[in-house]
């Protein structure tokens, strides 16, 4: 007599491939992700040699965090100043230019696609060391500003701590717009989510465009204006040509993973102030017809 073949529900069975599909992910989750950020964590209370035995480790405790923040400024804060100034003033300008830019491009017009396509195709192009290459060559230079001398008159009338980062700005402002793919398309879906009746009920009303940038688009657009903050704000802090990023390197194992770290808490910190303002600036704004 045959005994019954017992089949497993087939809610298990579902739970099973469910987890033979993300698994993959998991294992290099955990391999490039997890094991690299606890081994830097580790080598950042160490002195690591590398040598013809193997790897060396000696115990530093937290001597590279101090030497960091309280003993060397060339390390942190002579690079981290004058960038945090130029990342104030480029975020508002990349935020508002892609802002407009996705209004723009989500009008009907003729070659709407190909337009989208020109400030994306940037995007995967310049990436790495090719927009290094491009700022330290100047190609993100605007005419205008030397041929008016702009440079200048920001350095004689702005404070020096100012004046510097303004004209590092200026220099790239080419390439800084031509940088806002990513967000642009992130406000085209996201100007894609307000309901057409909503635009078309207001203008019955007698709305100017004006007042239907203000009192529609702008309140729903306000999450994704958040989103775009966070991400630029990641993006510029991990630019190739990060000046802190460049202190980061092979010639000291310890010191550069204390660093990261250091540099890690700063980015979450400017994060949380971000988010914090932001909320706290456009509390109670309600878009309308969600």
């Amino acid at each position: 007599m045959r005994t019954p073949v017992r089949r497993l529900p087939s809610s298990t069975i579902r739970k099973l491939e469910g987890t033979l599909f993300f698994t993959p992910w998991i294992v290099g989750f955990l391999l490039f992700m997890v094991f690299p950020l606890g081994y830097s964590f580790y080598m950042s209370f160490h002195q690591v040699q590398i040598l013809a035995t193997g790897i060396s480790f000696q115990y530093k405790g937290f001597y590279y965090y101090k030497y960091i923040l309280f003993e060397n400024a060339d390390l942190l804060y002579n690079q981290l100043i004058p960038f945090l100034r130029q990342a104030v003033l480029m975020l508002p300008i990349i935020v508002v230019f892609s802002l407009f830019t996705a209004i723009i491009l989500n009008q009907n017009f003729w070659g709407r696609t190909f337009f989208r396509a020109v400030f994306f195709l940037p995007v995967i192009f310049t990436t790495g060391q090719v927009i290094t290459e491009f700022i330290t060559q100047g190609e993100g230079n605007l005419d205008f500003l030397e041929r008016y001398n702009l440079s200048s008159l920001v350095v004689t009338y702005l404070p020096p701590s100012w004046a510097s980062p303004i004209v590092a700005v200026l220099s790239s402002f080419v390439l800084v717009l031509w940088y806002s793919g990513v967000q642009i398309l992130i406000f085209l879906a996201g100007r894609q989510t307000i309901s057409p009746s909503v635009y078309e009920a207001a203008r019955i009303d007698g709305a100017n465009p004006w007042e239907v940038f203000w009192k529609i688009t702008l309140p729903a657009m306000l999450p994704f204006v958040l989103l775009n903050l966070i991400y630029t704000t990641v993006d510029l802090f991990t630019y190739p040509g990060n000046p802190i990023l460049t202190q980061v390197n092979t010639t000291d194992y310890g010191r550069s993973s204390a660093l990261a770290w250091i540099y890690f808490a700063i980015i979450f910190v400017f994060l949380g102030i971000i988010f914090f303002l932001f909320t706290r600036f456009f509390r109670g704004v309600k878009p309308a017809g969600r």
